[in-house]
């Protein structure tokens, strides 16, 4: 692993990190913020998936999370979304392609050697992590924003007993039934769409929910309502008793001064439900 950079903050280190990702076919970058607990013992890991677009800088550099990180004694780990180099496949549409993994290994034809985010964030970065940081990989939790929030939600629900929390800001709820999903989901996974419901967070709740807390946060003037269908997952949290709270936010909408204005809840939500 090699350490591109490490900056002294909140008392901790925020870092940047690239190794050689087997299971994506290049390398791969990663934000990592140890709080100042980490020096004397292991600490426990919150994921943090971003959305469209994005790389591991933007949440790391614009979502405010690590001075509440450090209070609680928590890292957080900022994957990128996506394989990325000038050998791998791409496409001209921001929501396709690098930038836009959308948490699922690619079974399709030109994704399919690359585009393996679901078995890079859940089987080999936390080996990355468990081997190279202060970390306690029996102690996590996991959260994102819009694609980001679908990975989280998805990754959550299919790995019962993993995370004791998961969390998301405008997460895309019910990708199945929206452009931002089945446009992915058919590039990277067939026309079969029965091979699509296991990365539907709607889908999941209604058949079988999470075994922990559930926080969503969703902005009521976000522009992308349509796209993230907030309604589907909330009537399925309802109809099926989820512990958790489902939250519209008023006047909010799809930017980074959402999550920086509710970022604190998110942070001692997993805090208090790693025990912190």
């Amino acid at each position: 692993m090699e350490t591109v950079s490490e900056s002294r903050c909140f008392g901790g280190v925020q870092g940047v990190y690239r190794h050689a990702s087997r299971v994506c076919g290049c390398d791969m970058t990663f934000g990592m913020f140890l709080p100042p607990q980490a020096a004397y013992a292991p600490v426990p890991v919150l994921w943090y998936l971003s959305g469209l677009t994005c790389t591991h800088e933007n949440a790391m550099t614009k979502a405010a999370a690590q001075g509440w990180a450090a209070e609680a004694g928590l890292a957080l780990c900022f994957p990128d979304t996506s394989p990325r180099g000038a050998d791998i496949a791409d496409d001209d549409a921001y929501d396709l392609g690098q930038g836009a993994g959308f948490y699922v290994d690619a079974t399709q034809t030109p994704w399919a050697p690359h585009f393996n985010m679901w078995s890079y964030v859940t089987d080999e970065l936390p080996r990355v992590l468990d081997a190279s940081f202060n970390v306690d990989p029996e102690r996590q939790a996991i959260m994102g924003h819009s694609m980001g929030g679908h990975g989280a939600l998805t990754v959550a629900m299919n790995h019962p007993g993993r995370f004791s929390s998961v969390s998301a800001f405008a997460p895309i709820a019910h990708p199945v039934a929206s452009d931002w999903g089945r446009k992915q989901f058919t590039a990277y996974l067939g026309t079969d769409e029965a091979t699509w419901a296991r990365h539907d967070a709607t889908l999941l709740m209604k058949s079988q929910g999470f075994d922990g807390p559930v926080l969503i946060d969703q902005g009521s003037d976000d522009q992308f309502l349509a796209l993230l269908r907030p309604g589907d997952l909330a009537q399925a949290m309802g109809a099926r008793a989820q512990e958790g709270q489902f939250r519209i936010q008023k006047g909010y909408d799809h930017s980074y001064w959402f999550m920086h204005s509710f970022m604190e809840d998110h942070i001692a939500f997993h805090a208090e439900a790693l025990g912190l």
